[in-house]
């Protein structure tokens, strides 16, 4: 039984995962979700803390022990997410690839860009006539949505192509973080309108969409 409820989503404080019943908590209700339609477990991080949390990720077990030397961290994984983006006032549903710091201050030594991050086969992926390239057109020009690229926004009024996602996230400064998220955008209006159920099914569906471009970014793939 799904008891996630729309107003869990709360556009002021984020995504509500404290003081609620297992079949309530959409951390559990998507794991589970995953694990079955993939076959194989996944890890569950988090942004934020107590009641609310503004972004919740789920990234594939086998594809961070597979990495030789950051396999005892999750930042190098790509990885599917939540987010409630409150200054935009948009809740958010994709996946992302993390670059982290190129140059990291002393305090982050251990978000610093290591050699087996996903972030080098996204990287390589987007060139022109590739399956990403085709993918991106595909999920930005006709399923609507969106790519946050090295702080830069590309949606479907303002997409010039693959080549302006590359060069994007190649500006992004080295000493600050930085990365790359395909997300479906929902509004506050979206979100009301829809029972618990229907948002549910609405993540796993974005989930599914995003599966192809996900699996060209990983060391493993998930799925068929």
């Amino acid at each position: 039984m799904i008891g996630f409820q729309p107003q869990f989503l709360d556009f002021r404080r984020g995504i509500r995962v404290g003081n609620l019943e297992d079949h309530e908590r959409i951390t559990r209700l998507l794991k589970l979700a995953l694990e079955q339609r993939y076959g194989q477990s996944f890890v569950t991080e988090r942004w934020g803390r107590g009641v609310y949390w503004q972004w919740i990720g789920y990234l594939a077990r086998a594809n961070r022990e597979a990495k030789a030397v950051s396999n005892q961290a999750s930042f190098g994984c790509a990885k599917f997410f939540l987010m409630m983006d409150t200054e935009e006032e948009r809740f958010k549903c994709g996946m992302q690839v993390e670059r982290g710091y190129i140059t990291a201050p002393r305090e982050h030594r251990h978000c610093q860009l290591a050699e087996d991050w996903d972030w080098h086969r996204l990287v390589r992926s987007l060139r022109a006539d590739s399956a990403m390239a085709k993918e991106l057109e595909r999920l930005v020009r006709r399923e609507e949505f969106w790519i946050d690229a090295g702080g830069e926004s590309f949606y479907l009024a303002k997409y010039p192509g693959i080549t302006a996602v590359r060069r994007a996230l190649q500006a992004a400064p080295k000493n600050h973080w930085a990365g790359f998220q395909l997300y479906y955008p929902m509004t506050h209006e979206e979100v009301r309108r829809s029972t618990g159920a229907d948002l549910v099914e609405s993540m796993l569906a974005v989930f599914a969409e995003v599966t192809l471009a996900i699996n060209l970014c990983m060391q493993i793939k998930i799925g068929d």
